[in-house]
This record gives structure tokens, C-alpha cells and sequence, in this order.
């Protein structure tokens, strides 16, 4: 805690250790003038900070005590919040003779606070998300009975599990695209049956959660209908990144004889969709060896 102790002139007699390390100056530095004219005397903005309008210094012609945040400025020039308690200091015969005061720099508190109110907003923002998201699966999903529809967005819910929970291990700063790769692959595909491989590429936290739908939806159909559906089969997920520009590819091979489909259901829906938040490009090829999908987005 940096201590300073003011005269009835307001000019410093006292200061700790801790009071020179927190404004700069060394004790002999600020004798001569009032204090508040060292450490204390421009706002934030540049202007004039007049000493009239000072709270630390109040406690002495209003002989009360004073608590508060201010602004100090530092040697250096730069500013820093600082807590303080001023405090007047009265002679045997109960006359204000000076003032006391004790302050502590809460830069780190202050950034604290911020990020933490940055961090509930991107909380709300992204329950609020998730929420949205969850309303317009249950409301669009199809399956021919019950079972199968609970079945289908069970899975994709838990996609999107996958995804806040690959975000809030890093912090909410975005992920690798191949753990984002592994962890769908790996939710529905046997291991030894998937191939991956690609230069290291970290995507931001918009672009985890509709890439992890993305392979999701494409594992789903594999393990359903494509080559994870028998013995055999194999997937293969690779990607380039050349100009910003990141090209992923999933090839399917070895399992059933692939027919390109007569109509579009929500799947393909939802792929054209989660595509479009990346701000990228898809595209199909049913090859009688297995389905193709090449995409393309921008980091």
C-alpha cells in the first residue's frame, strides 16, 4: 500500500517505499509543491485537473474523511486508476494539520473487471446462440418415426456440444481445425477407418462450431448410409491452406456403391447453411466409389 502524508500546505512529507514505486518519483522529487500537483494534476483526457475540484484533497478543509477511485498520472507521463482513502490528521487540540493518504494501483482489477464483463456478454451471446440454433434443429430435423428423429437430433446436438466444449477449452479463442476434425470423426466413425492430414490451421471461434455441424453431418451420412456403414469403408478428411484460403476434402471409399440423391432433405439444407456462416463454398460429387465434398472458406 503506498502511504504519502500531506502537510496543512498539501504539500508531501511523507512517502513509502511503495508511494515511489507507484508515482515514479522519489520522495525528494515532490517536495515543494502540493501534491496533488505532482501525481494528480491533468485528466485522463488532457485537461486541467484543478485541485479545488480534487476529493483526496477535500479531507482537509472538510476535516472527513474521503474514499474513492482516481486517476494518478506517472512520471513517465501515463495513467493509472488508482483506490484510495484520505484521511485528515488532527494535533492534541483537535486541529486539522494535515492529511493522510493510502492508495494502491487497480490496473490489473480494472482489466480484470473488463474482461470478465467481455466474457459474460460473449456467454449470453453465444447461450443465446446455441438456443437459436437448438430451436430451428428440433423444428426442422425429419425422420420417419420417433426414435429416428430423437436418434438424429441427439447427434446433432451433441455436435454442437462438441463445439462450445472445443471453445471454452481454449478459452473461447477459436481451435485447430484438426481437433475439430478428430472429434467428430472419432464421435462416429471407427478409428481405423479415417484418414486425416493437413498443415496447421487455427480458426476462429465463429468458424468451430458450424465446421464441427459440417463434419458432423457428413460423418453421420457416413456411418449411416457410406463407406463407415460396412466393413472397410474409409474416410479420408484432408486440407490445404494457400492466401488465406483453407480447402478441406472429405472422401469416402470402399463402401456402398453411391447414387446421388433424387432430393434435397434438411441435410444438405443444414450443410448449405453452415457453409454459408463461413462465408465459403461446397461442393458435391457422387462418385460410384464414395461421395466427395470439397470446401472452401476464408480464414
Amino acid at each position: 500500500m503506498a502511504v504519502f502524508l500531506m502537510d496543512e500546505r498539501q504539500h508531501c512529507v511523507f512517502m513509502n517505499k511503495a508511494a515511489e514505486q507507484l508515482t515514479g518519483y522519489a520522495f525528494h522529487e515532490t517536495t515543494g509543491r502540493p501534491l496533488h500537483d505532482v501525481i494528480h494534476h491533468t485528466h485522463p483526457d488532457g485537461s486541467h485537473f484543478p485541485i479545488a475540484e480534487c476529493a483526496i484533497d477535500r479531507a482537509f478543509p472538510e476535516n472527513a474523511g474521503t474514499q474513492g477511485e482516481e486517476i494518478f498520472v506517472h512520471k513517465d507521463g501515463s495513467f493509472y486508476p488508482v483506490a484510495f482513502t484520505a484521511s485528515p490528521i488532527q494535533d492534541e487540540e483537535s486541529k486539522v494539520v494535515g492529511t493522510i493518504i493510502e492508495a494502491r494501483n487497480i490496473s490489473g482489477e480494472k482489466r480484470s473487471e473488463e474482461t470478465r464483463k467481455l466474457l459474460m456478454h460473449e456467454v449470453d451471446h453465444r447461450a443465446r446462440n446455441v438456443l437459436s440454433i437448438v430451436q430451428s434443429l428440433t423444428r426442422l430435423t425429419r425422420a420417419e418415426d420417433l426414435e429416428t428423429y430423437k436418434d438424429v437430433l441427439t447427434g446433432r446436438i451433441g455436435a454442437l456440444a462438441r463445439a462450445q466444449t472445443s471453445l471454452a477449452t481454449r478459452r473461447w479463442e477459436g481451435g485447430r481445425l484438426e481437433d475439430v476434425v478428430r472429434e467428430e470423426l472419432d464421435a462416429l466413425c471407427p478409428k481405423d477407418s479415417v484418414d486425416t492430414g493437413g498443415p496447421q490451421v487455427e480458426l476462429s471461434p465463429e468458424q468451430v462450431q458450424p465446421i464441427s455441424m459440417l463434419l458432423h453431418e457428413l460423418a453421420t451420412n457416413a456411418n449411416k448410409h457410406g463407406a463407415c456403414s460396412i466393413g472397410g469403408g474409409r474416410v479420408s478428411v484432408t486440407w490445404t491452406f494457400k492466401e488465406r484460403m483453407v480447402a478441406l476434402r472429405w472422401r469416402e471409399s470402399g463402401g456402398p456403391t453411391v447414387v446421388e440423391p433424387t432430393r434435397e432433405g434438411f441435410g444438405s439444407s443444414l450443410k448449405d447453411n453452415l457453409v454459408r456462416q463461413l462465408r465459403g463454398t461446397i461442393a458435391r460429387k457422387w462418385e460410384p466409389a464414395g461421395l466427395i465434398v470439397d470446401v472452401a472458406f476464408p480464414l
